[in-house]
């Protein structure tokens, strides 16, 4: 495995300080910034040039970490997760404990759990969801990997992680469901 530890200290320091990163996650590369955070999500909103009315996708290091968020979780969305092929983002009703300007209209956040190892292990030492959004101004066609991701956002980030900016591979985003409460669910994009 290739060594990540400067970039996850560097990377840690900025989401501290209320900053921002471009980062690669388990699907397309993201900007991201502490999910508890408004003043960073503010930025993000304004670096993609989005309206803030839509919303970003949160990251989390493992699903256990989805109680601490998720008021009236739905626990089969655990067997769910198990048994989907690729990176699967949730919507879910009643969240707590994120910055408001990331909970849509109608109260619902949308929770990725990772698997990327780079990510993992960020988010588990930030101990905080991190947003993920796609590295890209908003309705331009999302980067499949780092050498199509634009000047001004590379420019308009604190930091940009080092490690896999050679992968060439072509991601793609994650499917995306819609949970509710009482466990019933709509795929949005598989």
């Amino acid at each position: 495995m290739t060594d990540f530890s400067e970039d996850i200290e560097k990377a840690l320091e900025v989401l501290r300080n209320g900053g921002t990163i471009l980062y690669p996650t388990d699907t397309v590369w993201g900007l991201g910034c502490d999910a508890t955070n408004p003043e960073a999500v503010d930025k993000i909103f304004a670096l993609k040039q989005r309206p803030p009315q839509k919303s970003c996708i949160l990251l989390l290091a493992d699903r256990r970490d989805l109680l601490q968020y998720v008021t009236a979780l739905d626990l089969s969305v655990f067997e769910y997760l198990e048994n989907v092929t690729k990176p699967t983002t949730v919507i879910y009703p009643d969240v707590t404990g994120v910055a408001e300007n990331l909970i849509s209209e109608d109260g619902t956040v949308a929770f990725r759990v990772v698997d990327e190892p780079f990510c993992k292990h960020l988010i588990k030492r930030f101990r905080k969801p991190i947003v993920s959004t796609s590295a890209n101004i908003s309705g331009a066609p999302t980067p499949a990997n780092f050498g199509e991701i634009g000047p001004e956002i590379r420019n308009g980030v604190d930091y940009t992680v080092g490690y896999r900016q050679d992968d060439n591979s072509i991601r793609e985003p994650s499917a995306i469901v819609r949970w509710s409460a009482d466990g019933d669910h709509i795929v949005i994009r598989s």
